[in-house]
């Protein structure tokens, strides 16, 4: 059981390492590297059995309403001036990504109190590793239910339960997402920081992370979609000011899924 003391020591660590300012820079390079990731993933798209529809799919369930209009859109007039953009996209996401990692590392580095003492190169390709590995489980996460669906579909019509299978199925989606989520954010947690850490350790904040950022982005969803309208007073930036407000709330919550696990490892340790 949590008891006060933890949200006493939580609220003093988010003061000290100065965590609103770090989501801020975080939520910077998770902007940039937002597009050349999907541009990647998008050119994977004919190598691949799933379509344009399955990857942006995915960010559909989580993204704001006027935010995933913008990034449709924008992915849409990219990808019409130049459909040959594989290997600008490869590098453009390892560079992008690469400096997310690293905002993140920085973030975590903190959280422990450690400095980082690994060299440039260590650290850009631990970044890289860490880019590449995502994007390995995030394909995995969308190839897996498109075989799913279709040995599911088979097996449930033999038996003349269709009608049950797609009940179960959007039960099964669900699940499959939010366990990706929990295994990229404990990757995250696990080799991202400057500390011989166990793969164990990073479970409190993985779990903290993944409920986190799905109740948030859902529920900040739901407020853009039927209580505030940022275009109406914004204009056309309102889409990405959702967007950066979104992408902010997503990057206070994996820092503190880091500031978690830092706690119950220097209490753990008897500091």
């Amino acid at each position: 059981m949590v008891d006060i003391s933890f949200f006493r020591h939580m609220w003093q660590r988010i003061q000290e390492d100065d965590v609103p300012a770090l989501a801020a820079q975080l939520a910077y390079f998770f902007l940039l590297s937002l597009f050349p990731l999907l541009i990647f993933l998008v050119t994977l798209v004919p190598y691949l059995p799933i379509s344009e529809v399955d990857i942006l799919g995915f960010f559909d369930d989580y993204a704001p309403g006027e935010s995933m209009d913008l990034i449709k859109n924008s992915l849409e007039d990219i990808m019409k001036k130049d459909g040959k953009l594989l290997s600008f996209g490869l590098l453009a996401t390892i560079w992008s990504a690469s400096n997310g990692i690293n905002a993140i590392v920085r973030a975590f580095n903190r959280a422990y109190r450690v400095e980082e003492t690994r060299s440039f190169i260590v650290s850009r390709f631990m970044a890289i590793f860490l880019t590449f590995a995502m994007i390995f489980v995030f394909l995995v996460a969308l190839i897996l239910p498109v075989f799913g669906k279709e040995i599911g579909s088979w097996l449930f019509a033999n038996f003349g339960l269709k009608e049950e299978f797609l009940y179960v199925w959007n039960m099964l989606r669900w699940v499959i997402s939010i366990l990706i989520l929990f295994i990229v954010f404990l990757g995250l947690y696990w080799i991202a920081p400057n500390k011989k850490l166990t793969c164990v350790s990073g479970i409190p904040g993985s779990i903290f992370a993944t409920g986190g950022w799905v109740l948030v982005s859902l529920g900040f969803s739901y407020y853009v979609s039927n209580f505030a309208s940022y275009t109406a007073t914004y204009g056309s930036i309102g889409a990405i000011i959702v967007l950066m407000i979104w992408l902010y709330l997503s990057a206070y919550i994996i820092i503190i899924g880091g500031e978690i696990n830092a706690y119950y490892s220097e209490k753990k340790a008897g500091c």
